[in-house]
C-alpha cells in the first residue's frame, strides 16, 4: 500500500514541508525585521509601504493573505509584520481548529492591533470560516447562546486586529473569505543568488564555516526554497565535521550532497525514479497519471501534489491532455539520448 502524503513528505530531505526537527532550528534563523528578510523584493516593497502607512495613521494594518509553495517564509513574514507594527503575535492553523468554540475563544481574547496568524487557512472548516466573516469585516462576533427554540444570538465587539493567513492552495479559498483581505501577496521561488546569501547568513548564525563556493553549491540544490537550503546546510555540516576538515568548501558540499543522493538540480531518489520511469519505460510519454502511479506504486494525488510541481516549475515535466511528458531538459539532465538507458545523475 502506498504511504500517505504526509509520511512521504516527512521522509524526504528535499521536502518543502516543515519536518519534525525543523521548528527549533528555523526559530534561530528567522529574521525579525523586514530589512533582514532576504529575497521576495515585490512582497517586501508592498508590505513596507502598507506597514509604514498604517503606522503613520495609527491604524491597524489591513488583513493580509500570503500564498505560494511551502517553505518560502510565509510564517516568518507574519511574525515580521507583528514586529514591524509593534503588535502581539498569535499563531494557529486551519486543521487545528475543529469546533466553533475553538475559534470563538481565540477571537474573544484578541487584543487591539494584534496580529492573528492562520497557517493552512484553506483547511479551515466552512462552519468556522463563516464565523470569521463578520469578525474580519466589521470586527463583530456573533455568539449563539442556548439551543433549540430558546437559542438567541449575542453580538460582541472585537478589537480591531490584523488577520494574516497563509496557504499553499489559494484556489481552495472561498470567494467570501478571500474578499476580506486588503493585501494579497504571492511568494515566489528564490533565486540561487538569494539562497546563497541565506545559506551564508544561516551558517554565520549557527557558527558554521562555509566558503562562497560551498554555500553556492548547497543553494543550487535547494529547489528554490530556504527551508530546504537550511536543512541541507545542517546535513552538510554533519558531514564536514565527521568526514571533512570541519568547514564547508565546494568539495565537501559536493561529497555530502552526493551521499544524501541530492543531485545538482535538487532531485532525490523519488524524483529521479519518476522521471526515469517516464523516459525509459514510456519513451518520454505521454503517460497517464494513474498508469504512472501504478508503475511507481504511489498514490496519484501524491504524484500530483508532492512530486510534480517542482518538476514542472523547472521545465522537466509537462502536463498535457494525453498525460505526462518528459521535456528535452529532462533528457539532457540525465544524459540520456532517446532510445538509450545510459544516465549520469550527478
Amino acid at each position: 500500500m502506498a504511504a500517505s502524503k504526509d509520511k512521504l513528505e516527512r521522509d524526504r530531505i528535499v521536502s518543502a514541508a516543515s519536518l519534525d526537527d525543523d521548528g527549533s532550528f528555523e526559530l534561530k534563523l528567522r529574521p525579525r525585521r523586514l530589512q533582514e528578510f532576504i529575497g521576495q523584493a515585490k512582497v517586501k516593497e508592498n508590505l513596507s509601504v502598507a506597514i509604514e502607512a498604517a503606522r503613520s495613521r495609527g491604524e491597524t494594518l489591513d488583513h493580509v493573505l500570503l500564498y505560494g509553495p511551502p517553505g518560502l517564509g510565509k510564517t516568518t513574514l507574519a511574525s515580521i509584520i507583528a514586529n514591524e507594527m509593534g503588535a502581539e503575535f498569535q499563531q494557529t492553523s486551519g486543521p487545528v481548529l475543529q469546533i466553533k468554540g475553538d475559534l470563538t475563544a481565540i477571537l474573544t481574547n484578541v487584543r487591539a492591533k494584534q496580529v492573528l496568524f492562520f497557517d493552512e487557512v484553506h483547511r479551515l472548516q466552512p462552519a468556522l470560516e463563516e464565523i470569521l466573516y463578520s469578525a474580519l469585516e466589521d470586527y463583530k462576533l456573533d455568539i449563539i447562546i442556548g439551543q433549540g427554540p430558546s437559542a438567541r444570538t449575542h453580538t460582541m465587539d472585537v478589537p480591531a486586529f490584523t488577520f494574516v493567513a497563509a496557504t499553499t492552495r489559494a484556489g481552495l479559498l472561498s470567494a467570501p473569505l478571500r474578499s476580506r483581505f486588503g493585501i494579497v501577496l504571492r511568494l515566489e521561488f528564490y533565486t540561487d543568488q538569494d539562497l546563497t546569501v541565506i545559506v551564508e547568513r544561516s551558517a554565520e548564525i549557527l557558527g558554521i564555516r562555509v566558503d562562497k563556493a560551498g554555500a553556492k553549491e548547497i543553494a543550487g540544490r535547494a529547489r528554490g526554497t530556504p527551508r530546504i537550503a537550511n536543512r541541507l546546510l545542517r546535513r552538510v555540516r554533519d558531514y564536514a565535521q565527521v568526514r571533512g576538515a570541519g568547514h564547508i568548501d565546494l568539495a565537501t558540499a559536493q561529497a555530502a550532497l552526493k551521499m544524501l543522493e541530492v543531485d545538482r538540480h535538487g532531485f532525490d531518489e523519488v524524483d529521479r525514479k519518476l522521471m526515469l520511469t517516464i523516459i525509459e519505460k514510456y519513451q518520454g510519454g505521454p503517460v497517464g497519471l494513474n498508469t504512472l502511479a501504478a508503475a511507481l506504486a504511489e498514490e496519484p494525488d501524491a504524484i500530483e501534489d508532492i512530486y510534480e510541481p517542482f518538476l514542472i516549475q523547472i521545465g522537466f515535466l509537462d502536463r498535457t491532455p494525453r498525460g505526462r511528458v518528459a521535456t528535452k531538459l529532462a533528457y539532457e539532465h540525465f544524459g540520456i539520448v532517446p532510445g538509450t538507458k545510459q544516465n549520469a545523475l550527478f
